[in-house]
Formats: structure tokens, sequence, C-alpha cells
């Protein structure tokens, strides 16, 4: 064995591998696990090896997202101010107001989905008289779920709506008696008006675009995430929107892995969207930190069923099929792996129909395709898929959502939306998720949480025991279960001899832990390929050099992205009067600061 590059032990390490299931100590060379034991493994170190101990901590695989918006997410980040976990309200409109205040014209001020009122003390969301005071001449965008977007006047300006702007097909403008637009935009049935009218503001740099990328991949480092499997989005064209990921890849970077899915952008174009694609890449170019995973997750227009759990299921149009089936045709003929959003069983029947019709003629043989989300699919429909071959990657949207799911078909319904337990009983693939960033948050733990808890974020009780994860089988999901989705479980999701050197160790011990505190936990130290990647706390020493922000107005840079929830108790602990709810977090000093005052926390 070659001398190994770097050594952690003293550790509860988490191995995911069936031979050896927690081990203390792993070796690493080469960007791989070479060894895993006792902290005997320190004898086989030589004069260059890096050593770290890991002080008892519990450290578990990489987590990987096996739906994350990530391409799009980091080309944004920068722009957007963050309320994924902030716990009230008037902390949500304090951060708005002071953002508002330092975000130049024609800029805007976005809170771009992450986040729901039932997290917040009130319990209720923001109105539009508090937009307006909290900002009233910055342009204001904020995104509630996929059902809503609440703009302020200076946005309506910008955005130039005004009474004599009609409705977008599929959305609506709300209006006073008098016509006039009042800031709220309504998604009816689907999200198109919300995505169209947000696509209207300035876009960053390219320099800034990189320097984005960059924060939230380092952002996602601190929460443990290694891998994600991107979907796609809405307005993120390739080749020229990938132009920043393939810069940074070839830089050698990228501190997150991603296996990416070309997603059309054209509605009654998606067939020569795909016909282009098949021509100019091919899944698997690439290579482990950047490659072509298939086609996805918009697969046609006609096909899209996005949950709006406030407004009745949607009725996919007549032609869906014809135009469906086109696409899977040359899908399968080309052995292009696909996945395809689907949350209602209703839908889910019409596609299987399609790709039973197609596999007819063109066998699908082992061809790796998978639906996204499927809350609502039956027994008969996963013995559909099962046969199929196919697999289900499952996303936490109903922890932001399900107050409304319950709402609307009852407690019965919600108990298995979606049947996680069942899925795994038939030994069909599943991998777990966010679909961050534009509904749930990026968060991983928050995810991790509803799979064991079966509660959402606002703490209703969703699933019975016989529908939650234990706390491995969860993590299992996230690491093991997501690789299969990219083809990768020969390589990645354990810590076993052979696979990728990427791993967390955690802040708190994941498997003994209050489960109501699994959503607390960060990592504090990150590797990727048997790099440091992140390191905080105890191993702050290790971690790479900070990043600046640009631009120097950034959301990232006063307040970071996922909401530190230990600001206030920090706070407490140093003195400080603000009792927390002025705390802002400062990336470059990894520390947090009071705003108005001169007393600090971490």
């Amino acid at each position: 064995m070659s001398t190994p590059e770097l050594i952690l032990y003293n550790g509860k390490i988490t191995t995911l591998d069936a031979n050896r299931p927690q081990v203390s100590a792993v070796v690493i060379t080469g960007g791989r696990i070479t060894a895993t034991g006792g902290d005997e493994l320190l004898a086989t170190a030589g004069d260059k090896t890096q050593r770290i101990d890991l002080k008892g901590r519990r450290a578990v695989p990489g987590l990987n997202d096996s739906h994350l918006h990530a391409i799009r997410g980091g080309l944004n980040f920068n722009m957007e101010l963050r309320w994924d976990g902030v716990p009230s309200l008037a902390l949500a409109l304090e951060m708005l107001r002071e953002q508002a205040r330092r975000t130049p014209p024609p800029q805007w001020v976005r809170v771009i989905g992450g986040w729901t009122e039932f997290q917040f003390a009130e319990r209720r969301l923001p109105t539009l008289e508090e937009v307006n005071a909290a900002a009233p001449d910055t342009p204001v965008f904020i995104l509630h779920l996929y059902d809503r977007a609440i703009v302020n006047g200076a946005a309506l300006r910008a955005l130039g709506y005004t009474r004599e702007t009609p409705d977008p097909p599929a959305g609506e403008i709300q209006r006073d008696k008098a016509g006039n637009p009042t800031g709220l935009l309504i998604a009816r049935p689907n999200a198109m008006i919300l995505y169209a009218s947000l696509a209207k503001g300035p876009k960053l740099s390219y320099e800034d675009q990189v320097n984005s990328t960059r924060h939230f991949m380092r952002e996602l480092n601190r929460l443990g995430l290694t891998s994600a499997i991107d979907a796609g989005g809405g307005f993120q064209n390739y080749p020229d929107d990938y132009k920043v990921i393939e810069e940074l890849a070839g830089r050698g970077e990228l501190t997150l892995r991603i296996a990416y899915n070309l997603f059309t952008q054209h509605p009654k174009g998606e067939l020569a969207d795909f016909a282009q694609w098949v021509t100019q890449t091919s899944p698997g170019k690439g290579n482990d930190f950047l490659r072509v995973n298939g086609a996805g997750e918009m697969l046609v227009f006609s096909a899209a069923d996005f949950e709006d759990f406030l407004e009745p299921r949607p009725d996919l149009l007549s032609v869906m099929e014809e135009e469906l089936t086109q696409v899977i045709r040359l899908l399968a003929e080309k052995r292009w792996p696909f996945r395809l959003h689907a949350t209602y069983d209703e839908s889910i029947s019409r596609f299987l129909d399609v790709f039973e019709r197609v596999n007819r003629d063109v066998p699908f043989q082992g061809l790796r395709w998978f639906f996204d989300h499927a809350e609502t699919i039956t027994q008969r429909n996963l013995e559909r898929v099962r046969a199929l071959g196919g697999g289900i990657a499952i996303q936490d949207r109903m922890a932001f959502q399900g107050e409304y799911f319950r709402e609307r078909y009852g407690k019965g319904a919600t108990e298995h939306s979606p049947p996680i337990r069942r899925m795994l009983e038939m030994g069909i693939p599943v991998g777990a998720g966010t679909d961050a960033t534009r509904v749930a948050s990026y968060n991983p733990w928050v995810s991790l949480s509803w799979l064991v808890t079966g509660r959402t974020v606002g703490g209703m009780q969703l699933y019975p025991e016989a529908n939650r994860m234990g706390r491995e089988e969860a993590l299992r999901l996230y690491t093991v279960g997501s690789s299969w989705f990219s083809g990768e479980e020969e390589k990645k999701g354990r810590l076993s001899p052979g696979q990728l050197a990427d791993l967390a160790v955690l802040s708190a011990d994941y498997l003994t832990m209050p489960e109501e505190e699994i959503r607390r936990i960060e990592s504090l130290l990150t590797v990727v390929g048997g790099k440091v990647v992140y390191g905080a706390g105890e191993f702050g020493s290790l971690a790479p050099p900070p990043l600046p922000v640009s631009p120097d107005w950034s959301p990232v840079a006063s307040y970071g992205g996922y909401h530190h929830a230990s600001a206030a108790a920090a706070a407490h602990r140093v003195g400080c009067t603000c009792h927390g709810h002025r705390q802002v977090w400062s990336p470059k000093e990894s520390r947090f600061w009071g705003i108005g005052c001169d007393c600090f926390a971490f």
C-alpha cells in the first residue's frame, strides 16, 4: 500500500459498509479510501502523512443530494437573501430592511424559496404592507413555494406590471378594486408567472457568478454535502449557463461533485432540444467532479404537474402522451438516462403508459430512469416502476408544504405521501434530497430530520412510525441511495476501501442526539477527494482560505446562507443586548456580529 496522504483517527466513523459498519480511523491515498479500522492504522503513516484527530466526533460519508438545482443555485446565491431557518418573521423582515438599505439600484432584493411561514414564531406570511414598509424604494421579490410571489411597489414598477397588463397564461396578477396590481403574483395552476417575473431582474456579472458559485458550494460543504445530482431548471440553458461550473471544474476549484441533467427550455421545442443535445454530449462525459448524467427533470412541458397544494391537482394536456413518447423514444434509442418530475399518481399513471409503450418497441434493458417526488404514487404504480427498472428520488417538500397537503387531502392521505417505506420494501432504488433552492431549503439535515421524525419544519406530525426512517436508514438514502441515480454506487456513498474519500465530521452525534435537534447539525470538517474543503470549530485551522464576497452588497456578505441557529444562544453567552435578534454572520471572519452594537459571538 502506498504511503497514506491523510489519516483521520480517534473518531466514531459510520462507514455504511456492512463488513465494518463503524471504525475509528480511515486512511486516504490518491483521493480514495485505502483502509478503515482502528487507530493502529496510524502506524502506516509516513513523514508527509497529514493526521487529523477527530476528537471522538461522529463522521459519516459525504452527503449526496439526489435532486438539487446546484448549478442554477450557484449562479444566483450571492444575490439571494435566504430566510432558510430564520425563526421569526420579525427577524426576516429586519433582514429584508437592512438588505434593501445596502442594495444599490437597479438590483433587487430576492428571497427565493427555502422557507415557510410555519417556521416563524408568528406562523404567518409577511403582508404586502410590511414588505413595502421594509423596502419602499428597492425592488423586492419574495418567492413562497410554488404558489405565489410577494413583490413590493418598486418591483411592480421594475416589472412594468400595471392595470393594463393582462394576466399571463396559468397565472394571476392580483388586483385591487380599481384594477391595479397589489403586489401578489399567484401561480394558477403552475409557477411560470413566478419564474418568468423573477427572470426579468438583473443578473450578476460573470465574475460575480463565479464567486457566487464558489460560495454556494462552500455553504453546501458547511452542511456536509460532497455530491449532488443537478436537476437542471427553468431558465438554465445548455451550454451557456454551464460555462461558470465548467470553468471552475477546469481550474480544479469544485468542492462539490455534480452529475447534471439537461432540462428542456422550449415548450413545443423539447424534442428539438434533446435531438441537438444527444449530438453535442453524452451521459458520463466529464469526470468524478463534473459529468453529464442524462435528461430531465423537465422532458416536455405538457407533462409538468408542479405541486401547489393550495390549488387542485392540475389535469395534464391531451397532447402530453404524444409529445412525451417522442422524447422518451429518442432517449431510449440513444441510451440516455432520464428523470421526470412527477407529483401526482394520476400523472404518473399516464407517464408509465408512455414508458411501457416505448419499452415494447425500444427495450429499456437496464437504462436508468427515475421519477422525482412521487408524493401520491400508489401501490399499482410502484409495481410498474419496479417492473421497468426505475427508481424514485424523494425530497422533503412535504416538510415545507405538509400543512397545505393535509388540509386539502386529509390526514389519511398525508400519512404515506410519499410512501417511502413501501418503496424500500419493494426494492425500488430510493435516493433522498431537497429540490432546493426554490421550494425546500438546501440544508440536508432538515431533510434527514423530516425522514426520521416525520414532521414538518413547523412541527406538524405527518407520518406514523411505519412510514418513518431509522437514523442510519435515512443516512443511507442520502449517501448510498443517491449514488444509484448517477450510476456511481461503486465509487461513492460508503467509507470503504476503493470508494472516493468524501466525508463529513459532524457538530453533534447524529446517531444518538435528540431527534428534534437533527436539523441543527452542521459539518465541522468536510473532506472531498481526500482534501479539506471546509473546517470550523476545532477544525477551523484546517479550513481553506476565506473567500471574498462579490459584489460587496451581497446578502451573503452579511447573512451567509442557512440561518445559524446558534446565534441567539451565543449572543446570550457573551451578554449581547441584541438577544440574537440582530445577529448577522460574517463568512469572511466565520463569526456572528451584532448590527448596531460592538458585541460578537460564535
